[in-house]
C-alpha cells in the first residue's frame, strides 16, 4: 500500500522538475474523492494522523470534525485577520466580534503540496487509512448531535472546490433541518481548478452564491510566479489562473474574500513584486478587492517541520518584509478611511471591464 501511494503522487508529477501536473492530479483526485451516485465526499478521520498532535481539544463528531477557534488578534506583530469572523457575525446577527469557534470538516483530498500546509500530505491524498465517505446529512446529522456547537462550519480541506457540489449539498443538508438561517457555512478555496463552473448547473451556483449565510474565502499562494510554485510545487504559469478564478467568483456575485501567503525564499525587490501583485488583483479581480483580502502568518506545525529546510526557513523569515511591503502598497492606493472600514462592507458589486 504504501509503495502504491508514493508510485501515485510521483506518477502525477514531472520527473525533472518535481512540479505537480495540476489538471490530470485534480482530476485523478476528484475521482477518488466523492462518490456522485450517493452524494458522498470522502472526508478526512484525524484519528492518529500527526495532524490531530496540533489540536487543542479533542477531535468530535465521531472523529470526522475538529473545534477550531478563529481569533482577530492571535498574532502579534501581524495584521489583525477578521476572517471568517466579521462574514459569519454580519450574517448571524452577532455583533461585533473578535473570536468564533467553528465547526471544521475537511475533505481528503487536495491538488497541491503547500510546504507550510498544517495537514499531513496523507490527509490529502484520498488515503483509506484517515478517510471514509460520507454524505453532508450524515455530517450535519454529527454535527447536531453535539453539545453546543458552534454557529459556524468550516468547510476545509484539502481541497473542498475539488468537489463543489459539497458545498451546496451541504447547504441543501442544513435547510431540510431548519437551520438555514442560524448556521453559517464557509469553505475555503486554494485557486486551483475550475471545477465550480464545471460540475455545477448555473442554478446550483446562483443558489450558492446568493445564499445569506454562505461565504468563501480563495487563497492566494504566494504574490509572483516564483513565489507561487516554491510554496504549491505547481507550475509557476498557473498563479495567473488565480486571478481569473477569483474573478469569477466575484462576477457570480458570492460573498467571498482572499487570503494572501507571503512566503518566498527570493527577498529581492519585495516592495516591487507586491506593487505589481496589487496591480493584478485590481486590474483582473476588481479594484477595491485588495481590501479584501488578509496576509496568511504562516507558522509552523507538526506535519510541517519536516518539510522546512533552508530555503523554507529562509521564507519564515522573509514574510514579516513582504507583510511591511503589502501595507505599503496599500497605504498609498487606498484612503485612511477606506482602509479603517470593515472587510464585510468592502463593496465589490457592480464593476465592469
Amino acid at each position: 500500500m504504501a509503495h502504491n501511494r508514493i508510485h501515485y503522487q510521483l506518477d502525477l508529477m514531472t520527473e525533472s522538475l518535481k512540479l505537480i501536473d495540476t489538471p490530470r492530479f485534480s482530476a485523478r483526485l476528484r475521482d477518488r474523492g466523492v462518490d456522485l451516485d450517493h452524494r458522498r465526499v470522502l472526508v478526512t478521520k484525524f484519528s492518529g494522523s500527526r495532524q490531530e498532535c496540533d489540536f487543542n481539544v479533542p477531535t468530535n463528531c465521531s472523529g470526522f470534525g475538529r473545534i477550531h477557534h478563529f481569533r482577530r488578534h492571535s498574532l502579534p506583530g501581524w495584521v489583525p485577520n477578521p476572517l471568517p469572523i466579521d462574514p459569519a457575525a454580519k450574517a448571524l446577527g452577532l455583533g461585533a466580534l473578535d473570536e468564533i469557534k467553528a465547526q471544521v470538516f475537511q475533505n481528503a483530498i487536495c491538488s497541491w503540496r503547500c510546504w507550510y500546509c498544517f495537514v499531513d500530505f496523507e490527509l490529502l491524498s484520498a488515503d483509506a487509512r484517515f478517510s471514509e465517505f460520507k454524505t453532508a446529512d450524515d455530517l450535519v446529522d454529527l454535527y447536531c448531535a453535539e453539545l453546543n456547537r458552534p454557529q459556524l462550519i468550516d468547510l476545509s480541506g484539502g481541497q473542498p472546490d475539488l468537489v463543489p457540489e459539497w458545498s451546496v449539498w451541504f447547504t441543501d443538508a442544513l435547510a431540510k433541518r431548519g437551520l438555514q438561517a442560524s448556521v453559517y457555512v464557509w469553505s475555503d478555496d486554494n485557486l486551483s481548478n475550475d471545477f465550480l463552473w464545471k460540475y455545477l448547473s448555473p442554478e446550483e451556483i446562483s443558489r450558492l452564491a446568493h445564499s445569506s449565510n454562505y461565504g468563501r474565502v480563495g487563497c492566494f499562494k504566494g504574490f509572483d510566479k516564483h513565489s507561487f510554485s516554491f510554496n504549491t510545487r505547481a507550475f509557476p504559469e498557473l498563479f495567473d489562473q488565480q486571478f481569473a478564478l477569483m474573478r469569477r467568483l466575484v462576477d457570480a456575485e458570492f460573498d467571498v474574500y482572499g487570503y494572501v501567503t507571503l512566503t518566498t525564499d527570493d527577498g529581492i525587490a519585495l516592495l516591487q513584486k507586491l506593487t505589481n501583485f496589487v496591480d493584478q488583483l485590481q486590474e483582473r479581480v476588481h479594484p477595491m478587492f485588495p481590501l479584501r483580502m488578509v496576509p496568511l502568518k504562516i507558522l509552523t506545525f507538526t506535519p510541517t517541520k519536516e518539510r522546512v529546510k533552508q530555503p523554507q526557513e529562509r521564507a519564515l523569515e522573509l514574510q514579516r518584509d513582504a507583510l511591511l511591503a503589502w501595507s505599503e502598497v496599500l497605504r498609498k492606493r487606498f484612503r485612511s478611511d477606506q482602509l479603517a472600514k470593515p472587510i464585510t462592507e468592502q463593496d465589490i458589486r457592480g464593476y465592469l471591464r
